[in-house]
């Protein structure tokens, strides 16, 4: 009978094997730091690009109507009820994967608290159920207690990201007839939904999507209307993740 033998490298090769698990290693590592919170669910520290596992909140350019039917920048409001509540304090954020757009998508704590949790229990996210249950009860909870987005009519964040027009309205108050029309247009409206949202997205004679800044030659000839394809985006990541690029004028 013969017996196989494991090799086991060298002691002078086990260095340069360590060397070759670090990236692993710190792609595992906890991000800690002051955010800069750019949506409600979506910070960066220092150079790491972080989206929140396990909820999902309106983009900034999303429009909600509040509980008399009026349009209302519920994105905007996420965000900042988010900067209120920690937007001063240390994060600590624990990696899960990276997503298609090369975000961390972490589950993030400040002071022990579990943000996402707090996010969907103040009514500012909801539970984002393709990826996770984990805030499905808190979700509820915010819906009885009709908190933030819950007092209005909204449309899920997921649905208005595709533009849904299958997609149930979502809220406590009674949506106008028209409000799946609103709602899904919002971005498209004549006027910018928020200071942080000036950037013009059109589509032209050859069905490409293109973006144009503020100080692009063409901006203010560009005429925001639904029935011409329009909408607002609030930053350049967002217009190329849409699938646009950048006028060439």
């Amino acid at each position: 009978m013969f017996m196989k033998f494991i090799k086991f490298p060298s002691a002078r090769f086990l260095p340069a094997i360590a060397l070759l698990l670090l990236p692993a290693i710190a792609d595992a590592a906890d991000i800690t730091g002051i955010p800069k919170i750019r949506e409600g669910d979506s910070i960066t520290i220092g150079n790491a690009r972080i989206r929140l596992g396990g909820i999902d909140a309106p983009a900034v350019d999303q429009l909600c109507l509040n509980n008399t039917g009026e349009r209302w920048t519920c994105g905007v409001a996420a965000r900042d009820e988010l900067i209120k509540h920690v937007g001063n304090k240390s994060w600590t954020c624990h990696t899960i994967r990276t997503d298609p757009r090369g975000r961390q998508v972490a589950r993030c704590d400040v002071d022990g608290e579990d943000i996402q949790k707090w996010m969907v229990k103040s009514g500012w996210a909801l539970s984002y159920v393709r990826f996770s249950h984990d805030y499905d009860a808190d979700e509820k909870a915010a819906r009885d207690a009709k908190a933030g987005m819950w007092q209005g009519s909204f449309i899920a964040p997921w649905d208005w990201r595709v533009r849904n027009k299958k997609t149930n309205i979502l809220g406590a108050a009674k949506a106008p007839e028209n409000a799946s029309t609103i709602l899904l247009a919002s971005a498209s409206g004549s006027v910018a939904p928020s200071p942080d949202c000036t950037i013009k997205g059109n589509v032209n004679r050859a069905g490409e999507c293109i973006y144009h800044q503020p100080t692009s030659r063409w901006y203010a000839k560009i005429e925001m209307k639904i029935s011409k394809g329009t909408r607002w985006f609030c930053s350049v990541d967002e217009a190329e993740a849409a699938g646009c690029r950048e006028t060439k004028r």
